[in-house]
């Protein structure tokens, strides 16, 4: 068996390297990396971009001119697969952007409500009677919902006088969203049962989601995750121990 690796007094070859990554559960991460190189092997990067890459590189592992090469040699790499590697998450950004940057408007706007943020306040309680009393105290003015919330609710908020966010709609309890969404900022919601809880709510501000630059970049690695995982779900080999 011809050796590949040689690790201390340690030798390995190539018929057991499959069954090592594996066992170590390497082999998806190797698959990935893989697929990623295959579809960016055709991007290419200007000039102006390989020297930034290539300084971001270098910074981030204290590399400098000088020793690049040296660098290089010591991870078993020459200096144009150094440059490879430093210029490859600039080509993975060409890649997304090429495959779907066109197509982001129409995305965005058929996940836009799973996108929307919302403030809002809370009070729970087991008791039903306590939440209704609780209710009637907050619409009649007598007591703020936040004194309320921090003396009566039974849930973190009430660190927060009631107030959470601001969060995605999608992550509140799914009745809660629905209720969120269809009212109005301002608007106390009477109790409801959700769960084992009583729910006071009222929405305190609606923060509709914005196809900007870091929503952008969201979608795109998104849409990027999505696409990887659809390509590596295949079973893995079975290997004979």
């Amino acid at each position: 068996m011809t050796p590949i690796l040689q690790i201390g007094d340690r030798t390995v070859t190539a018929t057991e390297l499959l069954p090592l990554l594996i066992r170590y559960q390497l082999l998806p991460q190797l698959l990935r990396e893989l697929l990623i190189d295959q579809a960016v092997e055709n991007i290419e990067c200007s000039a102006e971009e390989t020297e930034q890459a290539l300084h971001q590189f270098y910074e981030a592992n204290q590399i400098t001119d000088e020793t690049a090469q040296t660098w290089a040699a010591r991870n078993g790499m020459s200096t144009q697969q150094l440059e490879n590697l430093a210029t490859r998450p600039f080509r993975i950004e060409k890649f997304k952007q090429l495959t779907w940057g066109s197509k982001l408007e129409s995305h965005f706007l058929t996940c836009k409500a799973q996108l929307d943020q919302v403030t809002y306040s809370l009070i729970r309680t087991a008791q039903p009677e306590i939440a209704q009393e609780l209710y009637f105290r907050i619409q009649a003015g007598e007591q703020s919902f936040t004194e309320l919330a921090r003396q009566y609710s039974q849930g973190p908020e009430a660190e927060t006088g009631g107030l959470l966010g601001p969060v995605p709609l999608t992550q509140p309890h799914p009745a809660i969203a629905e209720k969120l969404f269809r009212s109005q900022p301002g608007q106390l919601l009477p109790p409801s049962k959700i769960g084992e809880w009583y729910v006071i709510l009222r929405l305190e501000k609606l923060i509709p989601a914005q196809l900007d630059a870091p929503t952008r970049q969201r979608l795109l690695d998104e849409l990027f995750e999505e696409w990887i995982e659809q390509r590596t779900t295949q079973p893995l080999p079975a290997i004979s121990r």
